[in-house]
């Protein structure tokens, strides 16, 4: 039996195994057909987070950000971008702190934007403050590196 990688779709939370030995950029949901990696990062509520964390094998990067919140809107095109270099390596999620305000507690989030890096279930690096592109993935590799 060849080993596979849980996968959770952006577009309808099913979950996906996908074979390790094959690459997974090209890689559609077996439920609703979708592209499983887009390049963009997903917009994700409360549940959607908790599925992504609890049920990805691989790495998640958070942005933790909020629609008021200056920085946090300069650095939305620039974690976009992010999403293009890091994906399929690792899932890139949005979770707005105003409308999943019992995560950002349960996350101790103290300032916006905060970047979470988490791999199955748990907190492997933290960072609060807009960065460039070059600097998240950097900073991603880095935490993943230190994992």
């Amino acid at each position: 039996m060849s080993a596979s990688h849980q996968v959770v779709c952006g577009h309808c939370g099913k979950i996906n195994r996908l074979p390790a030995e094959r690459t997974a950029t090209n890689a559609r949901c077996g439920s609703c057909h979708q592209p499983i990696f887009s390049g963009h990062p997903i917009e994700v509520d409360e549940e959607a987070f908790g599925r992504h964390v609890a049920s990805s094998d691989i790495p998640v990067l958070v942005d933790v950000w909020a629609p008021w919140c200056g920085p946090c809107r300069s650095m939305a095109p620039m974690f976009e971008r992010a999403a293009q270099e890091l994906e399929p390596r690792v899932r890139l999620l949005k979770l707005n702190s105003d409308t999943a305000p019992s995560v950002s507690s349960r996350l101790g989030i103290s300032g916006i934007p905060t970047l979470l890096l988490m791999h199955h279930g748990r907190e492997i690096a933290r960072s609060a403050g807009a960065m460039g592109t070059k600097r998240i993935v950097a900073w991603t590799m880095a935490g993943l590196a230190r994992s």
